[in-house]
């Protein structure tokens, strides 16, 4: 295919794409008739050069159109989605999905997008899983948990199908040890299209070019973070422990930082403070956390979720401020409105 040939020689000699040729960069990768080692070029040529803000968000507006729509329009204007882009190899417990519940149980409406464990020990679909989530629910039921629970859960695979267009060149940048663009679009290309979002990168190179792709996809507002826990260690998420870089897009456009943890009531932590483990652990942890119970979960840990629950809520405009947002949040786990909404959820879909 010519046209391929040009865009790769194009990107192999420094020239960014613009939207266009970044679309259709993106729809020939998800044609099926060309050949793997033609998508590998393309995609190693954009890595090599440095994928631009524009790029990323033509490539993220191009597989949401190609994505199944879940008809979740009525909720769209003011959901969020909580996610990281995984990769940060930092073994972390599931933050972003704890967050998801203390964020629903408050009233906003999460449109949780994820997948299983590919760098973790447990994903944000294995656990849900684990909870009794139906990963394959029907449109239906998942309009249906949105009215009853201000929450669904977007399966990745199940919502593009796209993808298997992809996998095979991923996983063969992947045995290479080369990442490419799609080990960022992932939170990017939310089926639902919420308005709001507080995303997660690897790396802090990221942070700012994030936050400008999602505002050229039109969100309303949200937080790009990276969080830097120790030297030469990156977290796709905030936490009480060490540096948080921070980028904000639509409404909150220009934050870069936040009051000290001092300021919110929180505790500085250490990485370990942060760390999961397989399901059976990370559903340990979570069941302490939900019903309140301080001595069976790391203080730091606690901290660190009510820290992205805060900002969430606030990125929302559920909070004025994100030491309200904090405050809201604790207010949620402390009152056993988290550990009402768990029941409820887990009766729902044990009566789906």
């Amino acid at each position: 295919m010519r046209e391929v040939e040009q865009l790769t020689k194009a990107l192999n000699e420094g020239v960014d794409l613009s939207q266009p040729q970044a679309a259709r960069a993106a729809e020939i990768l998800a044609d099926s008739s060309l050949e793997i080692g033609k998508k590998s070029d393309l995609l190693i040529a954009l890595a090599d050069k440095g994928e631009s803000a524009t790029e990323v968000a033509a490539f993220a507006a191009t597989f949401r159109d190609l994505a199944v729509d879940p008809g979740v329009e009525a909720w769209a204007a003011h959901a969020i989605d909580v996610c990281g882009t995984g990769g940060d190899g930092a073994q972390t417990f599931n933050i972003s999905t704890a967050v998801s519940f203390i964020v629903a149980a408050a009233g906003v409406p999460v449109f949780k997008h994820g997948n299983r464990s590919i760098t973790s020990k447990c994903g944000s679909a294995d656990l849900l899983e684990a909870l009794g989530f139906d990963l394959q629910a029907s449109l239906e039921t998942q309009k249906a948990s949105l009215e009853m629970l201000n929450f669904c859960f977007f399966f990745a695979p199940a919502y593009h199908p796209a993808f298997k267009e992809i996998m095979p060149v991923r996983k063969a940048l992947a045995a290479d040890g080369r990442r490419s663009i799609f080990n960022l679009l992932g939170p990017l290309i939310n089926p639902g299209k919420p308005a709001h979002q507080l995303l997660g990168v690897f790396s802090v190179r990221w942070v700012e070019p994030l936050a400008k792709a999602l505002d050229a996809l039109g969100l309303k507002s949200g937080l790009v973070a990276h969080g830097s826990p120790t030297p030469g260690q990156g977290l796709d998420e905030l936490s009480c422990a060490g540096k948080n870089h921070l980028a904000g897009f639509g409404r909150l456009r220009g934050q870069s930082s936040f009051p000290s943890l001092g300021d919110l009531s929180l505790s500085p932590c250490d990485l370990q403070s942060l760390e999961g483990g397989g399901v059976a652990e990370n559903l340990r942890i979570l069941r302490a956390l939900v019903e309140g119970d301080r001595s069976r979960i790391n203080p730091g840990l606690r901290d660190s979720i009510l820290l992205n629950a805060g900002a969430a809520l606030w990125i929302a405009d559920k909070s004025d401020s994100l030491a309200s947002g904090v405050n809201a949040a604790r207010e949620v786990i402390d009152s056993g409105r988290l550990k009402n909404w768990m029941q409820r959820a887990q009766s729902f879909y044990c009566d789906a």
